[in-house]
């Protein structure tokens, strides 16, 4: 929480920074969303049965400096908690975290770009967050090439971050928008260690009648072993849309990744079990408001009994955001009480109230789940959520409240109150 603490409060001062310069030295664009969440809800805590939790949640979004245009820029993303009951259901009675935040250039000549600070990674076999420098830029026409290096954020819970290091990057080839190929390389060191080696391909490529192929491999350089495979086609046929898929991954090779690794399925990695996954979405767009299909996937593993789901579903898209929709799915396991259930999802969202019954917009959602065997003596489960808000200030400022209950096999009866309101600020 130190280093939280001080991270957040160096990129503070950053941007206090920005904010005092003239405008027209770091550009013009600033945007500021922000989201603040009042909840409330009962639980069970060591002081009280029935305990009422009132948490209001921040999560806050800066971006200021060249936003649109080559130059400097500076980024933030963080939350931040606080029980307003002091409930003690909740560990620590505030918390909070920065997501990101960091500094970046962007230059028009060979589209160079550099990334100080904290941030999230996500290219080839990396998806992690970093604090460190990221740097980035085409290698003449056909060439690309990033890397990255610094401190792995998600091993800081180990005895702190003193010790850890990562470092990692990606070449791609391309050829305009008829393929990309890249290879990528990540490594990194928890407490001095070697926790992680991995190594990865992925491709994307264009084929004949508008067909796309892409996908992705990773190969655990510690375990000598394939750790993920994971490839797609996209076949579009008339107004269908095609997408059969083939995924597998080896638990020990994709979890266990070092003696020192920080991962909160080790046990999954321990059991050595290999998930083999393969199957079809296909769409049907009926016109441009509905949306009809399917979805069939197939699980097969390497200990435990096989798995398969299946749905349907039907969307309607109205203007901006607001649709309608209904699906209804199977999924058959049973090596378990649980693993077989019938799944049915309506929802819906209006945007266009204009005013009706006091509310600019309104969402409702319901999930409901059969069994075919009880759970704790209960064969279903069901969630409603009902909200509705307004909008102010231009649309600035929206006002959100909204109530979901649910009864299910661990709770008889539970009853959530939201209350959300968002600001989007721009110049």
């Amino acid at each position: 929480m130190r280093t939280v603490t001080c991270y957040c409060g160096w990129f503070l001062g950053l941007i206090l920074l920005v904010g005092l310069l003239p405008a027209h030295s770091v550009g013009a664009a600033t945007r500021i969303e922000s989201d603040t969440i009042f909840r409330v809800l009962e639980r069970d805590t060591a002081a009280e049965e029935d305990a009422t939790v009132l948490p209001v949640y921040e999560y806050l979004q800066i971006d200021t400096g060249e936003l649109d245009d080559y130059g400097v820029s500076f980024h933030l993303y963080g939350w931040g908690r606080a029980d307003l009951a002091d409930s003690e259901y909740f560990e620590d009675p505030a918390a909070g975290e920065v997501l990101y935040g960091y500094v970046e250039y962007r230059a028009d000549a060979n589209q160079f770009g550099l990334r100080l600070g904290r941030q999230h990674v996500f290219e080839g076999v990396a998806n992690e967050t970093v604090d460190g420098l990221r740097l980035n830029g085409n290698l003449g026409d056909y060439f690309s090439l990033s890397v990255y290096g610094g401190q792995p954020v998600g091993l800081n819970a180990v005895q702190g971050s003193d010790g850890d290091s990562i470092v990692g990057g990606r070449l791609a080839h391309h050829n305009g928008s008829k393929y990309e190929i890249g290879v990528s390389f990540k490594a990194s060191e928890n407490d001095g260690e070697t926790a992680e080696e991995m190594m990865g391909v992925d491709l994307a490529l264009a084929l004949p009648e508008d067909i796309r192929l892409s996908g992705y491999s990773a190969y655990n350089q510690e375990s000598e072993d394939w750790a993920e495979q994971s490839w797609e086609l996209r076949v579009p046929v008339g107004h269908f849309v095609l997408k059969p898929y083939y995924q597998h991954f080896s638990y020990e090779d994709y979890f266990a990744t070092g003696a020192n690794a920080v991962s909160v399925f080790q046990d999954r990695a321990a059991s050595g079990e290999e998930l083999t996954a393969y199957g079809l979405d296909a769409l049907w767009q009926y016109d441009q408001n509905w949306t009809i299909g399917g979805k069939v996937k197939q699980h097969d593993y390497d200990q435990a009994d096989s798995a398969q789901t299946y749905s349907v579903l039907a969307a309607w898209q109205g203007e901006e955001l607001t649709q309608y929709g209904a699906e209804i799915g199977r999924t058959a396991a049973g090596d378990s009480v649980g693993n077989d259930y019938t799944l049915v999802r309506l929802y819906g969202y209006n945007e266009a109230m204009g005013g009706r019954l006091g509310v600019d917009f309104v969402s409702a959602d319901l999930l409901l789940a059969q069994y075919d065997e009880e759970i704790y003596g209960k064969d279903s489960s069901l969630f409603l959520s009902l909200g509705g808000g307004k909008r102010f200030m231009g649309d600035a400022l929206s006002v959100k409240l909204s109530g979901d209950y649910s009864q299910d096999a661990y709770f008889d009866e539970d009853v959530r109150g939201t209350l959300t309101v968002s600001y989007n600020f721009a110049q």
